[in-house]
């Protein structure tokens, strides 16, 4: 769960240990950096009974003394990373005055113990015991593995006075924590356990990662949370399973016990991969565990500033995720503000805003932000956080900084709900036009794949053509657009359907329940059709005989003057496991009810 580049090319990446000093570049030519290896004693689980070895590296500006102390980063790796992954962040921000600990995550990067998926009771509580070193104490950092030999106490970090719960508690930096994926979860986890963390930048991560790895678009309760399984993730779930596995044999020899069992993985993991295998969903037993390890559980426990920064190019952690996230901590009255990048898990960021190897706040738009709200919350700067929310226009041209490709808004949502209507097999603006008509299609059965979207994860690596095999999809297309269509938020579709075997199978329960797949196209006006950011809605219906409501994957997009609009319910998907039985599903317009409603902005 790395930031901004596909996961396989991540895992083939050989990084190069940093420099012991190192002169950053720029207004910062002055400072010099140095580069401290340690290794970290930390208790983890429930109980505290776990003892594991963190390893990570502390960036310090020469500027840095007891008696002009500075405040403190906290970040580290995405999945299948390690501390090396933010020398960037490390150099870049201690050469403008933080003293920066990057780590590599429990089972990543040659620390200890297994992969735990950013738990609170693991992951938090080993965050918890890097800020109490950064506060000053003593007995966590040692210079060598076996925690033999400590490591001088440090004494250059800023500390407060009392907690962000208002009390007085020993060991409090001043301390803020930056990072992206799996990177960015951790950072709730240790908001919720540790009122000493003072802000957090969690980038493209998670809200609930039992709808992350086995979504359903519809029956959704709080955020992204559902009451009905949803359909597995394939790619994006080997990808994960096979790189952690590999990660925990390169490191056996230092830690063997993280084999044992499910090898490098919470024990959960290795039942739930098989269970999705067979069922194409997650149980209830996995939901719960999965949820455990998601902010949406506990976020009522993060009650510092959080700046959310979600990709639009993301089908692992998409922008839904970011937007529960937002949403919930809004409600909550917690100080939040969220920006939509280009990039993400699935695609590279645009040219001049957001590099994690070699952050430029000078040259890059979104590392402005992030600069600017540290700045804001650590230094007690009088620098601006930026708008409330904000967005990447990929139809806006610009050179250099990406500053001009930016919306922003005041709130969100934004836009103006515009309604297009299911009418025979056109979409139509005008509900005095609906026509009568009834498409049908067949569903596979064993959930097999009847398109061909790109691939998740290597779909840069080996492109697929759009495509549906005949008399598995329904399809319903607007006219040309005589004007621009900007959409920016979540689609959303109210659909009846009728499907007369899963109206009996699905009393069996999620295996017996209809599987479908909802998208949105754009079709140019040579006829090809793009799935917008390869973004889809997997949808496991509750009750066939019932209406529903699809959120879709939010978006920023341009609909272009010229171009068409396609909504298409497919029965299959190659990034996902379909419904276990084969259905002949109908769909019949004739009513205003059934509608798919944008977010337009002007």
């Amino acid at each position: 769960m790395r930031p901004s580049r596909p996961l396989l090319a991540l895992a083939a990446a050989t990084l190069a240990a940093a420099p012991l000093v190192a002169a950053p570049t720029g207004a910062q030519a002055a400072v010099t950096v140095t580069v401290t290896p340690l290794h970290f004693k930390v208790a983890i689980g429930p109980t505290g009974s776990e003892v594991c070895d963190i390893v990570g590296d502390l960036y310090t500006p020469s500027t840095a003394t007891p008696t002009n102390r500075v405040p403190a980063i906290l970040t580290t790796n995405g999945f299948g990373g390690s501390k090396a992954d933010q020398a960037g962040i490390g150099q870049e921000f201690a050469s403008r005055g933080y003293a920066v600990l990057s780590y590599s995550g429990l089972g990543f990067g040659g620390s200890g113990c297994k992969i735990t998926l950013d738990d609170p009771d693991w992951d938090g509580k080993a965050a918890s015991q890097l800020v109490s070193y950064l506060g000053g104490k003593s007995g966590i950092a040692f210079t060598d593995a076996a925690h033999t030999t400590p490591a001088p106490t440090l004494d250059v970090v800023q500390r407060d006075t009392k907690d962000h719960a208002g009390k007085a508690v020993a060991n409090d930096p001043r301390v803020g924590m930056v990072g992206g994926s799996y990177g960015g979860q951790v950072q709730f986890a240790a908001a919720a356990v540790d009122k000493r963390v003072d802000t957090i930048v969690p980038i493209i991560t998670w809200s609930d990662l039992s709808y992350s790895l086995a979504p359903n678009n519809t029956s959704q309760t709080t955020g992204v949370q559902t009451s009905t399984p949803g359909a597995a993730k394939l790619v994006w779930a080997l990808g994960f399973s096979g790189k952690g596995i590999a990660d925990g044999v390169t490191n056996a020899p230092a830690d063997p016990a993280r084999l044992i069992g499910c090898p490098n993985f919470a024990s959960f993991v290795c039942p739930a991969l098989v269970t999705a295998a067979a069922t194409g969903t997650v149980d209830a037993s996995t939901t719960a565990s999965l949820r455990h390890a998601s902010v949406s559980s506990y976020v009522s426990k993060v009650t510092i500033p959080t700046l959310v920064i979600q990709g639009e190019n993301d089908t692992l952690f998409n922008l839904n995720e970011g937007i529960a996230n937002y949403r919930a901590l809004q409600d909550q009255g917690t100080p939040t503000k969220m920006i939509w990048f280009s990039g993400g898990h699935s695609g590279p960021n645009a040219p001049g805003e957001l590099s994690f190897g070699s952050p430029n706040p000078g040259t890059e738009h979104v590392t402005r932000r992030v600069s600017d709200w540290l700045d804001h919350y650590l230094k007690g700067s009088s620098v601006g956080t930026g708008p409330e929310f904000a967005y990447f226009r990929d139809w806006v041209p610009y050179s250099g900084i990406a500053t001009p490709a930016y919306g922003s808004a005041s709130a969100y949502p934004v836009g103006t709900a515009t309604k297009y209507y299911l009418s025979g097999s056109d979409l139509t603006a005008d509900p005095t036009a609906v026509k009568a008509g009834t498409q049908s299609f067949v569903t596979p059965i064993a959930g097999i794949p009847t398109s061909t979207d790109p691939l998740d994860v290597v779909g840069s690596s080996l492109p697929l053509p759009e495509a549906d095999l005949p008399g598995t999809t329904a399809s319903w297309t607007t006219a040309a657009l005589t004007k621009n269509v900007d959409v920016v938020g979540s689609p959303s579709l109210r659909l009846q359907l009728s499907s007369p075997t899963a109206a009996l199978t699905q009393a069996l329960g999620s295996t017996g329940q209809l599987v479908v797949f909802v998208k949105v196209l754009d079709v140019d006006p040579a006829g090809k059709a793009t799935l917008i950011h390869n973004l889809i809605a997997p949808v496991r219906v509750p009750d066939v005989n019932k209406p529903f409501t699809v959120t879709l994957p939010a978006i920023a997009h341009r609909f272009a003057t010229g171009h068409q609009l396609r909504l298409m319910v497919a029965g299959g998907s190659t990034n996902y496991r379909g419904g276990l039985t084969a259905n002949t599903v109908s769909i019949t317009t004739g009513t205003t009810a059934q509608a798919l409603t944008l977010p337009v902005v002007k």
